[in-house]
């Protein structure tokens, strides 16, 4: 038994004690389950706000043919210009005119499959955007008139479109939360807390197909009528929930 007090039986002494002190931790590691399941419900809500619109967008663009190049795009640039002139005097600011595209291409002839040169297309497409929407059909008549040869894609808005979209969403989880607790009241639970709560995406309404008659055959024509309706944003969530035990 002396034996144990020599340098030796120390290291035995201490390698005993630490298996010994080790023991209760992993005792404690296998008394716990190896999969704690929790439980969940998973349910999807939706929303839709609903409001008049306050914006409009429309395009116009003017159209022009010649022989030459610089001929098409002179003669074009004198009739863009007049048209901007005839919407900015109905009030419209500046810089709610925006430019979208030009084009300058040649045209051609085919025959008995030869290209035949025609002459040259100049092409310039503006965007008008309108915070009156009394004005939308005024603006198109007037541009016709100024020499648009082309209007279209009417699209309604809203200014403050951002306010009514988090406002929808937040309708949307408020569905998707009344949802899990009628769910867990079934299941003869609650809701413990929400897990994870997922945006799905927000419909935006398209543009209103809108295809305006050529310059001589609007001076005759009616005002143009334009309905703008409702504009209806559409928020859906879905919604993880932990359901008490």
């Amino acid at each position: 038994m002396l034996k144990i007090l020599t340098s030796s039986g120390s290291q035995i002494l201490r390698f005993t004690l630490v298996l010994g002190l080790a023991a209760p931790a992993a005792f404690a590691q296998a008394a716990q389950p190896a999969d704690v399941r929790v439980p969940t419900v998973v349910t999807h809500g939706e929303a839709t706000v609903r409001r008049a619109p306050d914006r409009a967008f429309v395009d116009l663009a003017v159209e022009t043919r010649a022989q030459t190049p610089k001929d098409a795009s002179t003669r074009n640039a004198q009739l863009m210009t007049a048209v901007q002139e005839k919407v900015r005097a109905l009030g419209v600011p500046a810089d709610a005119l925006r430019t979208r595209g030009y084009q300058l291409n040649p045209e051609f002839d085919y025959v008995n499959g030869r290209q035949i040169p025609r002459g040259y297309t100049a092409r310039n497409h503006i965007e008008v955007r309108l915070d009156k929407l009394e004005q939308l059909g005024d603006v198109i008549d007037t541009a016709i008139a100024a020499g648009a040869t082309h209007a279209g894609s009417v699209r309604f808005d809203l200014r403050e479109r951002d306010l009514l979209e988090r406002e929808a969403l937040k309708q949307a989880v408020a569905d998707a939360r009344a949802r899990a607790e009628a769910a867990a009241a079934g299941a003869g639970s609650a809701v413990a807390r929400i897990l994870k709560i997922e945006e799905g995406a927000t419909d935006v309404p398209p543009p209103i197909p809108y295809m305006a008659a050529a310059r001589m055959e609007a001076k005759q024509a009616m005002p143009t009528p334009i309905a703008a309706g409702e504009i209806e944003i559409r928020a859906t969530v879905t919604l993880t929930a932990e359901l008490k035990p």
